[in-house]
């Protein structure tokens, strides 16, 4: 019988873990340059500059948690700051080039690793890597002999301050007969490119909502009358730390009554009460991708007949709207339908009188339901990408795209028009879909939203999605 020594068995099975991590790596290596490749090949040459994020100062000498560039990252999956990304295409060659800090291990004691301009062509599968202190000195080789410049046209980063003055060197001097003269905007091509998710993309994204999913559970449960909007918002905020999100996708509304109806209401500073509705829009990210939750219940943990009346209207129009979603329709439809049901929804509530047409013509609706339907979601939490072609049409939708839809009625509890059961609520439901080739898939489905299944969720310990 052949025997393998504990030894042998121990290293083989320390070289297969690490011939798992080289596939892994070289994987995750691979997307970025497929990214990069995308944008270089709808170049038509020149030089493309994506410039990373800073450290922002909090105050005096401290800072906020650091959060990278989305385009940056979307083509670099570096997690640095002070960085600098250039794709350069000519008719005999493509390649990247980032430049980067070099390793300082005086400021590493302070802050940590930095990747280094040595390691960096072999972790992140660029061509060339310079230091980010050095740029002026290489820019004027890189940029001679190329007459496009595709940058973010509105951006004041200092990196692309700088590519623009060498490039406005090399323009006026007599030894150089080819420089940067056209600037084109690359964000449209790269915000093209985002709006189809790929599936490691969308598995972020799910994984970001599951962790989301807890958190919502969590404040279901937690049964708040009397508690501090905060507390709530710690909960959700420590669930998600907890879980592994290294950020919050945005700042959390905890709104509780009449607060509900500021939009974006980021105190979370009041007692909630026994009868009042509390409106929860929070969201985590995971490695960077969003989700965008926002859930409407009782603090009491029962809807009062009233709050129920207008909560599973507000329910049955987002229901009809996701289920139009499918390839080939428009966000314009989307829109146009929700306004026309939750005009009906106020009608039917004697919120609103008239005629439907008219009021939806007049968009007299604004005064209680004044956002869109949604917003595309990905790396950002209200992902910068297009909703119209170049031509001015509505853009359709394709597999591969996700979108919120939040459907709402804000109503305020100084408006004496509204039937006075209503007033001082704030409700809205959103979720995250995503555009199949079938239809769509709700991304969020499992996180109650039903009266009964929230109810439900009020009746359990918060104990069990810690």
């Amino acid at each position: 019988m052949f025997f393998l020594s504990p030894w042998v068995i121990s290293n083989k099975y320390k070289l297969f873990v690490l011939y798992l991590a080289y596939i892994g790596y070289n994987k995750c290596m691979k997307i970025y340059k497929n990214r990069r490749n995308k944008v270089l090949k709808q170049m038509v040459s020149g030089v493309a500059v994506l410039p990373s994020a800073f450290m922002q100062v909090r105050s005096n000498d401290t800072e906020f948690p650091f959060r990278q560039e989305s385009n940056f990252y979307y083509l670099s999956g570096f997690n640095e700051p002070e960085a600098l990304l250039l794709l350069c295409k000519s008719d005999k060659e493509s390649k990247s080039i980032l430049f980067l800090r070099k390793s300082n291990p005086e400021m590493e004691m302070w802050i940590g690793k930095f990747l280094g301009v040595e390691a960096a062509c072999a972790v992140l599968g660029v061509d060339e890597a310079y230091d980010i202190n050095e740029l002026e000195i290489h820019l004027p080789k890189l940029l001679e002999n190329h007459e496009r410049l595709y940058v973010d046209n509105f951006s004041q980063h200092k990196y692309i301050e700088s590519v623009k003055k060498v490039s406005n060197a090399l323009f006026n001097s007599r030894t150089v007969s080819i420089s940067p003269r056209t600037f084109l905007h690359l964000n449209t091509i790269i915000e093209k490119l985002r709006l189809i998710k790929e599936p490691q993309e969308i598995q972020k994204i799910k994984k970001a909502i599951s962790i989301t999913q807890k958190a919502h559970h969590a404040s279901m449960a937690m049964r708040c009358a009397g508690k501090k909007e905060y507390e709530v918002q710690a909960m959700i905020e420590y669930i998600f730390k907890k879980e592994g999100s290294s950020h919050d996708a945005y700042e959390s509304i905890v709104a509780g009554g009449n607060n509900a109806n500021t939009l974006h209401y980021i105190k979370n500073s009041d007692t909630l009460k026994e009868g009042d509705l509390m409106l929860i829009d929070a969201g985590c990210e995971w490695d960077y991708y969003a989700s965008d939750i926002t859930r409407t219940t009782p603090v009491s943990g029962t809807f009062s007949e009233a709050q129920k009346a207008l909560y599973n209207r507000i329910l049955k129009a987002q229901q009809e709207i996701i289920s139009l979603i499918k390839p080939g329709i428009t966000k314009q439809l989307l829109q146009d339908r929700s306004e026309e049901l939750l005009t009906q929804v106020m009608l039917d509530l004697g919120i609103l009188s008239g005629p439907i047409e008219k009021l939806v013509e007049e968009k007299t609706f604004k005064k209680y339901y004044p956002h869109g339907i949604g917003h595309w979601m990905g790396l950002d939490v209200h992902d910068t990408c297009p909703y119209k072609n170049e031509d001015g049409s509505d853009l359709v939708f394709e597999a591969g795209m996700v979108l919120t839809i939040e459907p709402a009625l804000y109503l305020p509890l100084d408006d004496k028009d509204i039937p006075k059961e209503f007033r001082g609520i704030g409700i809205r439901i959103e979720d995250n879909i995503l555009v199949t080739q079938e239809g769509y898939e709700n991304l969020s489905y499992k996180i109650a939203k039903t009266v009964d299944e929230i109810e439900a969720m009020c009746k359990r310990d918060y104990k069990d999605f810690l």
